[in-house]
């Protein structure tokens, strides 16, 4: 049943009054400086310099500027009444050469961050890892390399000791399925490579590295301190109920949904599922088993869509494809995706199931529409209704008794979107990127009424 605020007057307090309310952004897409005060190249400045990339030939030399802008986007926050910001660290402008070498300009820039906020009433939340690997690291492999778990200990570790005793919510890594996946496999993000040789050694070492990441930051911060870290997530149909579609949903499910989360719970690799995985077994060394498993306080779920999955023989290892929105005749962002608020719900439900899971958080959702200033406003009427019907499907599920505890909108401030570059405007706030002129969306002003 798909509920509407029409149906149900959405209110903060349904939610109950420790229900975490927030909005996200990340490091690469927003910050800019690229170089600025000793920061390295990351595989996503690299890759943003390559010819067809990125859509227009954009890049997020600039972004935001929130490295610059950084106290006046933190004063937004706290106008629109928003408690929490999820915000993540830049690797190389902690460790420009990827380790070894502190970079203390980096460490100062963060310490303001997290201090203003602090200071604004604003709690921060810390996402280690947003996909800005060291260029200097993916040159000796990136994920495929083993050494990339003793790599990522190390940057953890500096930011749990640098960090730790102001941030008391930690989330290790963001959706490892997308920059895995569209990095190591299909090569449409940063690095760029393809194919299973690269994908299947990334994911077990992305997956070690998480469970790492917990420990170091459980031994190094206060016992207080809540340690998540975040997933992508569809729900997934099959196209018809035919066996073979069936079966085809089941393999996607397993790539899209299951792939992490599962050995991270101690449930191993999906690969019964998706035999196409069985190689993750030649980079096992004895004992990562163990190994692969941490126990968090949360996990963060990202749910936009859902996918409707079909039988394809054409398609290697998976033989799988997703029924495009544009030719099922739904409503799409401008992200070409299908607006389904049930997703949502039924993605905290399937990850609730898991006996292993004690919270969950939304740490993103969010949508992309061609948002425009007209006389100083700029009125997102599909943005405000995809917000509102989302945030019902949470209360929904939460009323069932789901371990829902938060829910954060992606994003702040319209931002470099990746492959996409500018094109995808996702802000409660519009930006217009040639003056840095920020103007809160009607959205944003409706979500700063129901939080206050």
């Amino acid at each position: 049943m798909e509920l509407t605020d029409r149906e149900i007057h959405l209110s903060k307090d349904l939610f109950g009054a420790d229900f975490e309310w927030g909005v996200s952004t990340a490091a690469f897409q927003v910050e800019g400086s690229h170089d600025a005060d000793g920061k390295g190249l990351s595989v996503w400045d690299v890759f943003t310099t390559k010819k067809g990339k990125i859509l227009n030939g954009d890049h997020a030399q600039t972004a935001c500027d929130f490295y610059n802008l950084y106290e006046r986007d933190i004063d937004l926050i706290k106008e629109l009444n928003i408690p929490n910001f999820r915000f993540s660290i830049s690797w190389t402008r902690i460790l420009p050469e990827g380790t070894g070498k502190i970079n203390q300009a980096g460490i100062d820039y963060y310490n303001r961050v997290i201090n203003y906020c602090l200071k604004q009433g604003v709690e921060p939340w810390l996402t280690v890892y947003h996909w800005d690997l060291p260029h200097v690291l993916e040159v000796k492999g990136g994920w495929t390399n083993r050494e990339a778990i003793t790599w990522f200990s190390e940057f953890i570790t500096i930011c749990a000791q640098n960090f730790g005793d102001r941030v008391k919510h930690w989330m290790v890594m963001n959706e490892p399925v997308v920059f895995t996946g569209a990095g190591y496999f299909f090569g449409i993000h940063a690095p760029g490579r393809s194919g299973m040789k690269n994908f299947v050694p990334a994911i077990h070492h992305v997956t070690m590295s998480i469970a790492e990441g917990g420990r170091i930051l459980r031994r190094l911060l206060s016992s207080t301190t809540q340690i998540g870290t975040t997933f992508s997530c569809s729900q997934i149909e099959p196209y018809t109920d035919k066996p073979r579609d069936i079966a085809a949903a089941v393999r996607a499910d397993a790539l899209i949904n299951r792939l992490y989360i599962e050995p991270l719970l101690g449930m191993g690799y999906p690969i019964k599922d998706l035999p196409a995985l069985k190689d993750l077994k030649k980079y096992f060394y004895p004992g990562d088993e163990d190994k692969l498993r941490f126990d968090f306080d949360f996990i963060g779920i990202q749910n936009y869509t859902r996918e409707i999955i079909k039988y394809s023989f054409f398609t290697p290892y998976i033989k799988a494809s997703m029924v495009k929105a544009e030719k099922r005749g739904v409503d799409l962002t401008a992200m070409r995706w299908e607006v389904y608020p049930p997703s949502i719900y039924h993605m905290i439900k399937k990850y609730d199931a898991y006996p292993n899971v004690k919270k969950i958080i939304v740490t993103e959702n969010g949508s992309a529409f061609p948002d425009e200033v007209t006389d100083g406003e700029v009125n997102d009427p599909k943005r405000l209704k995809y917000l509102k019907d989302y945030i019902a499907q949470v209360l929904k599920a939460k009323n069932e008794g789901c371990k829902v505890n938060g829910y954060f909108v992606w994003t702040l401030t319209d931002n470099f979107e990746w492959a996409e570059g500018y094109h995808p405007r996702f802000g409660l706030i519009h930006v217009d990127h040639a003056t840095q002129q920020r103007t809160v969306k009607a959205s944003g002003r409706w979500y700063a009424e129901f939080l206050k």
